[in-house]
């Protein structure tokens, strides 16, 4: 049967599923709701949406898989759910947990002293990191024009901070292997530059920049240098004991003096924390905030937010003790076998695709030069067939980023099954424009950003407000 719904129709129905057969609330009831018909409504739309990522064809967004794992932090984070981990005379647990967090990832990371914070996820860590850089600028030398240099294909949370933080943002080109270009990067570099940035790996196509390179400049300019590992992070180490070549991206790399990684990625933690790291306690300390003179009294934040979950903390912890050295190494065995059949199964069957780079846990291709096929075609066939892509661009591509769930059998088969028919239907339908890369067009036409950016807020007003009348 056609589906008769108009275009704003179909778009409501994707941004409020739920609108069509539960109750709006857009005032507080007059009487409570009944707590099993809210657990119903609740076990009802978690069952519906993990469906898709349980199947195994979800690239990135969720990294266990593993639901008795989540119902173990979940009850963890039960017993301190309602704490507030800023109150420590009340809570002391908090400081045995992140103080651990915080050893076991230096550890992890070579960093040769624990010095570091526990944040909300990698933008907070990114964009805490830049604060101290621009702090540590300010009174060191007198910065009052701060820069950070960094290639294009650095997270976009750095931009977001940078822009939060009156930082002039440089961009460097990235060579013809996709990684940051060091030598474009170094005649960016002037009086006025807070810290350098590398990627381990960056977001687009999960390369490794040359960080030892990178640290090498740093150095020479007296300057810090920032290695994002807030993706890969908690996977490199294991890659590299499991024998996989592994470029120097860690604190063993002497330029390097702060890094980041998303204990909630692949340290397989809740959503809501990542770890960042410092190489000296006098760089931390720059993103402290201390009051001394409030009515409310005394008061110390380690950074931008306040209130912290107790549940968080706790439960972070707990994932990193019980997964255990073993645990992590056998989930990285997997992921990185199963990278390795995607990216060599598009290598030796699919010539119309090119993979980006060697990326070690998630394959990004694009179009080969000669084949000139628009890959979001591909990424329309790979929709229907029930695969959730990362579109890309600059250039347009796609990427599958690999967690435990496309670990499970059959999935890499499967994909690359589907693949070959949603290439297929892009050469078929060469021309044709492409359904997931509608917006795309918008950045080369007159004020086209503009535009893109007027639309892109609409979409985040829709996702703050109430379901309309279905």
């Amino acid at each position: 049967m056609a589906d008769e719904r108009s275009d704003l129709e179909r778009m409501l129905d994707d941004l409020f599923p739920y609108r069509r057969f539960m109750q709006t609330q857009r005032v507080i009831p007059d009487e409570g709701v009944d707590r099993d018909a809210v657990l119903t409504d609740i076990a009802s739309m978690a069952k519906t949406e993990d469906a898709v990522g349980d199947s195994g064809r979800v690239s990135g967004s969720l990294y266990s898989g593993d639901h008795a794992h989540y119902h173990f932090l979940a009850q963890v984070f039960e017993h301190f759910a309602h704490a507030n981990v800023l109150q420590r005379d009340m809570y002391p647990s908090a400081t045995k947990f992140e103080g651990e967090i915080i050893a076991m990832a230096a550890d992890l990371f070579r960093d040769p002293q624990p010095i570091g914070v526990v944040t909300s996820g990698g933008s907070d860590s990114l964009v805490h990191a830049l604060y101290s850089y621009r702090e540590e600028a300010r009174e060191v030398r007198g910065v009052r024009m701060p820069n950070v240099v960094l290639p294009v294909t650095a997270h976009v949370a750095l931009r977001k901070g940078a822009h939060w933080l009156g930082i002039e943002v440089r961009d460097a080109p990235i060579t013809a292997d996709f990684v940051a270009d060091v030598d474009a990067m170094a005649d960016l570099i002037d009086d006025d530059t807070i810290c350098l940035v590398g990627s381990a790996g960056d977001y687009a196509h999960g390369l490794i920049d040359p960080i030892d390179r990178i640290g090498v400049l740093a150095q020479e300019r007296g300057i810090g240098l920032h290695v994002d590992g807030c993706l890969g992070g908690f996977l490199l180490p294991w890659a590299e004991e499991l024998g996989y070549d592994v470029p120097s991206w860690d604190f063993r790399v002497p330029g390097v003096t702060t890094l980041s990684a998303d204990t909630h990625k692949y340290g397989y933690a809740l959503k809501g924390t990542s770890v960042l790291l410092y190489r000296d306690a006098a760089l931390r300390a720059r993103q402290y905030f201390a009051s001394t003179e409030w009515p409310g009294g005394l008061y110390l934040s380690p950074g931008l937010a306040g209130s912290r979950s107790g549940g968080l903390i706790a439960s972070t912890w707990a994932a990193m003790v019980t997964m255990g050295r073993e645990g992590y190494l056998e989930r990285a065995r997997a992921i990185l076998a199963t990278n390795d059949s995607i990216k060599s199964g598009i290598r030796e069957s699919m010539p119309e695709l090119r993979v980006i780079g060697d990326p070690l846990f998630m394959t990004s291709f694009m179009s080969a030069p000669e084949a000139d096929i628009d890959v979001y075609l591909v990424n329309d066939a790979l929709k229907e067939r029930g695969w959730r892509m990362n579109s890309l661009q600059l250039p347009p591509a796609l990427h599958f980023c690999v967690t435990g769930p496309n670990t499970q059998s059959g999935v890499a088969e499967d994909f690359l099954t589907d693949l070959r028919t949603a290439v297929d239907y892009a050469v078929a339908h060469r021309g044709q424009p492409a359904k997931s890369g509608a917006m795309y067009g918008f950045g080369a036409m007159p004020d086209g950003d503009q535009t893109l950016r007027m639309v892109m807020g609409g979409v985040l007003d829709a996702m703050h407000s109430t379901a309309p009348e279905a």
